[in-house]
C-alpha cells in the first residue's frame, strides 16, 4: 500500500510528495453537489479542497432554474431531503450574501383536469405526508398580483419552496467557502485519475482520506466503470432568459398543471393519468418534447423560463426554434401578457440511473455522488450533508 502523501516516481519506486499537505475532503466538481459536500466537510473543520475542470462552474447547477422546490417532492426520502435543504439555503443565502426568495411557488391550473389534480393532491397527499401547501381559489386567486393570473382556475402554493439566481448564488456560494470556511479550490484544473487516497490532475497529485466525485453529467472521465453500471443518460433542456413587456414584479416561481406529470409529487396520482391523456389528445407536441413550463424570477426584473426535456447518451449541440416557440407561447399564456426574449441556452443535468441520485462506494476512500434527475437544488445540500456525516 502506498503510505498517505506519498506519490510514483517513473521507475514505480515510492516518493513523499511535498508541498502538498494531505487534506481530510477532495472533491471533484464544483456545482451543488460538489459545493454542498464542500459545506458539509468544511463546516466540521475537515480540510478540503474541490478541484473543477472549467474556469467557473458551467453546469446543470448554473444552466437550470435556481428552484429549491420543496412542494414537488415525492412523498419520503425526497420530500425530506428537500424539507432539510431548505434551512441549508438560508443560512448559504445570509452568510454569502446572495438573494433568496422564500416566499414559495405558484402552480397555475389552466383547466379543470388540472384544477382536479391539485384538490385531489391537496385533499389526500398533501395531508397525508406533511406538504407546506395551500390551495388558492376564487377571491385569493384574484388578490394575485392585482388579478393578473385570474384567467386560471386555482392554484397550489408551494409555501417553503425557495428561489436563487444560479449565476449569482453558486459564485458566492463558492466565495463563502473559500474565504470564511477555508476551502481551497482549484479551478480550471481537470481531474485525471482517481485512486484511494490521491487525485492526479493537471495541477499535480493530492492527498486525501476521502474521495467524492460529483461530476454532474459526465460519465466517461472518471469511474466510467462504476458509472456505466447505472445505465445513466444526459438530459438535454432549451431554456429562456426574457423581460416581461408589461408591468409585472414576479416574486414568485411559477409551474402549470403540465409540471404535475413530471414531478413526483403528483405524477403518479390518478388524476394525473387522466391529465396526461388530455394532453396527449389536444396537445402531443407538448409530451413529444418534454415541456412543461418553469418560470423562475431573476433579483433583475427578469425571468428564467423552460423547459423541454430531450434524453440520450450525449447533448446534442441543436435547438430547434420551434420548441422555443412554443414555450415562449406558453409562458405568455399562463402570465397573461407578452415577454421579450434576451437570451437563450441549453439546460443539461445527468439522467437516467436506478433512482432520482446515486452515491457509490466505489474504492476504500473513494465515493460518487450523482444526480438522475434535475431536482439538485432542491435536495443537493441535505443529501451531502447525510453524505459526508456516513463517510466520518
Amino acid at each position: 500500500m502506498i503510505p498517505v502523501g506519498a506519490g510514483l516516481t517513473r521507475d514505480g519506486r515510492t516518493t513523499i510528495l511535498k508541498g502538498t499537505p494531505m487534506s481530510d475532503f477532495l472533491i471533484v466538481g464544483a456545482g451543488i453537489l460538489g459545493l454542498s459536500h464542500a459545506y458539509a466537510a468544511a463546516r466540521r473543520g475537515l480540510r478540503v479542497k474541490v478541484f473543477e475542470r472549467s474556469a467557473t462552474p458551467l453546469g446543470a447547477s448554473i444552466r437550470n432554474f435556481g428552484q429549491a422546490l420543496v412542494s414537488g417532492q415525492p412523498p419520503g426520502q425526497m420530500l425530506e431531503l428537500a424539507k432539510a435543504s431548505r434551512g441549508i439555503w438560508a443560512h448559504w443565502a445570509e452568510h454569502a450574501g446572495f438573494a433568496l426568495k422564500r416566499n414559495g411557488s405558484l402552480l397555475l391550473a389552466r383547466t379543470a383536469l388540472e384544477q382536479d389534480l391539485l384538490e385531489a393532491f391537496c385533499n389526500g397527499r398533501a395531508l397525508e405526508h406533511g406538504y407546506p401547501v395551500e390551495l388558492l381559489q376564487g377571491a385569493a386567486l384574484d388578490a394575485l398580483y392585482d388579478g393578473q393570473f385570474r384567467h386560471h382556475r386555482a392554484a397550489l402554493r408551494g409555501l417553503d419552496d425557495q428561489q436563487v439566481y444560479s449565476r449569482e448564488a453558486i459564485p458566492a456560494l463558492v466565495n463563502y467557502l473559500r474565504e470564511q470556511l477555508g476551502v481551497e479550490f482549484h479551478f480550471s484544473t481537470l481531474v485525471r485519475e482517481v485512486e484511494p487516497g490521491f487525485l492526479t490532475t493537471t495541477a499535480g497529485r493530492f492527498s486525501g482520506e476521502h474521495i467524492v466525485v460529483c461530476s454532474g453529467h459526465d460519465y466517461q472521465t472518471l469511474l466510467a466503470e462504476p458509472m456505466a453500471q447505472l445505465q445513466p443518460q444526459v438530459c438535454r433542456l432549451q431554456m429562456l432568459r426574457a423581460r416581461p413587456c408589461f408591468g409585472l414584479d414576479l416574486q414568485h416561481s411559477l409551474l402549470t398543471g403540465l409540471s404535475c406529470l413530471h414531478y413526483g409529487a403528483y405524477a403518479d396520482l390518478p388524476q394525473a393519468q387522466a391529465l396526461r391523456a388530455e394532453i396527449q389528445a389536444d396537445s402531443p407536441h407538448l409530451l413529444e418534447n418534454g415541456i412543461h413550463l418553469l418560470i423562475s424570477p431573476t433579483p433583475h426584473g427578469e425571468l428564467i423560463i423552460g423547459d423541454s426535456h430531450a434524453y440520450g447518451s450525449d447533448a446534442s449541440p441543436f435547438n430547434a426554434e420551434q420548441v422555443d416557440n412554443w414555450m415562449i407561447e406558453l409562458a405568455e399564456q399562463t402570465l397573461g401578457g407578452r415577454i421579450e426574449v434576451l437570451e437563450r441556452w441549453q439546460g443539461v443535468y445527468g439522467s437516467g440511473g436506478p433512482g432520482p441520485f446515486s452515491l457509490l462506494a466505489v474504492a476504500p476512500g473513494v465515493s460518487a455522488a450523482l444526480m438522475h434527475s434535475g431536482v439538485g437544488m432542491s435536495v443537493g445540500p441535505a443529501l451531502a450533508e447525510g453524505h459526508v456525516a456516513r463517510l466520518i
